[in-house]
């Protein structure tokens, strides 16, 4: 869990249920020369790093999943010249442009590797991407002539996270020359939300402690991040909403006396869900929390809960599961 850690993230969750998802037509497969010549030069300001572009990026690096699969659905894959670090397993949806995308490393990529590839674009989905202590900082390529961008839940605080996951769609958009694109998505986005929150009405949250990873503390969701508010459109309380950071450690006296109800699991890596179940149903000091007694779990692949275009999406999948049918119903 190094890369999400609050030492190098800047300020940086499913069992299936029809949707509509948020998508762009799979016709939808432009590189830089069909993007649109008017709104450039675009200047914009990202996690303190202000560029201007005069024209579209034309050979992309993405480091972390959320942002490969961002530049995927807004149709850029002629744009990627290389990628690095999944979390989980793609969509399907993005299966095949993502085999067409050279791997450069399994986690990160040296700044060589990235050199290697020629880009002019790099684009960071954690603040760990850019670790100037790997020699990867935002300075290190900006001296070498190429611009940088890293996905804004890693430098905002304070705001509402799905309206910074609006702007973060809307500025690649702006950036790669496919405006349109991108208002397409969030308006399908908006109305997926909306959609979820009808269904909901009248719900009583449920208290929701996320269990990321970790034994001698828990790694979870904090408040700050999008994980946060997922868990509160879905129908849910986050017991570490005080947590003033996307992800942060936990004490398992503060797990106990908060007393969740459920428990959400983030999926990912070498250790499986079943796993982390054994892992929490077997520790004897938490035999009397609710969600332990009555076994009440809900799953979310990683990549589902941080800012990425997956996210509309999992907050139905995650109301689904944290209220079954006919829940609402009775509830309202």
């Amino acid at each position: 869990m190094s890369w999400r850690t609050p030492a190098l993230i800047a300020a940086a969750v499913l069992l299936p249920l029809a949707l509509t998802a948020c998508s762009s037509p799979e016709s939808t497969d432009a590189g830089p020369a069909a993007a649109k010549s008017d709104g450039f030069p675009y200047t914009v300001e990202n996690c303190g790093v202000t560029a201007t572009y005069k024209t579209p990026p034309k050979r992309v690096v993405t480091m972390n999943q959320h942002v490969t699969e961002i530049m995927l659905e807004l149709g850029l894959k002629k744009s990627l010249v290389g990628t690095a670090y999944l979390d989980d397993k793609v969509l399907p949806k993005y299966a095949k442009d993502y085999a067409s995308v050279p791997v450069l490393a399994k986690e990160y990529p040296s700044y060589e590797q990235v050199l290697a590839a020629d880009p002019d674009f790099v684009y960071g989905g954690y603040g760990s991407a850019f670790t100037a202590a790997d020699g990867r900082g935002r300075d290190a390529f900006g001296k070498a002539g190429i611009q940088t961008r890293l996905n804004a839940e890693s430098c905002t605080k304070g705001d509402q996270p799905m309206d910074t996951l609006y702007d973060e769609i809307r500025e690649v958009g702006r950036t790669f020359g496919v405006p349109d694109r991108a208002e397409a998505w969030i308006e399908q986005a908006k109305a997926d939300n909306a959609a979820t929150a009808k269904k909901l009405a009248g719900v009583k949250p449920v208290s929701v402690f996320v269990y990321d990873s970790g034994d001698k503390t828990a790694f979870t969701a904090g408040g700050e991040g999008i994980g946060n508010e997922l868990i509160e459109r879905a129908g849910g309380t986050n017991v570490f909403a005080d947590l003033d950071k996307p992800f942060g450690d936990a004490s398992w006296e503060n797990v106990v006396d908060r007393k969740p109800d459920a428990i959400v699991i983030y999926d990912y890596g070498a250790t499986t869900v079943e796993q982390k179940k054994k892992r929490l149903l077997t520790d004897p000091a938490l035999a009397d929390v609710p969600a332990i007694k009555n076994k009440r779990f809900a799953v979310m692949p990683l990549s589902d809960a941080v800012l990425g275009v997956r996210v509309p999406a999992a907050v139905e999948k995650l109301a689904a599961q944290l209220h079954p049918a006919g829940e609402a119903a009775s509830a309202s």
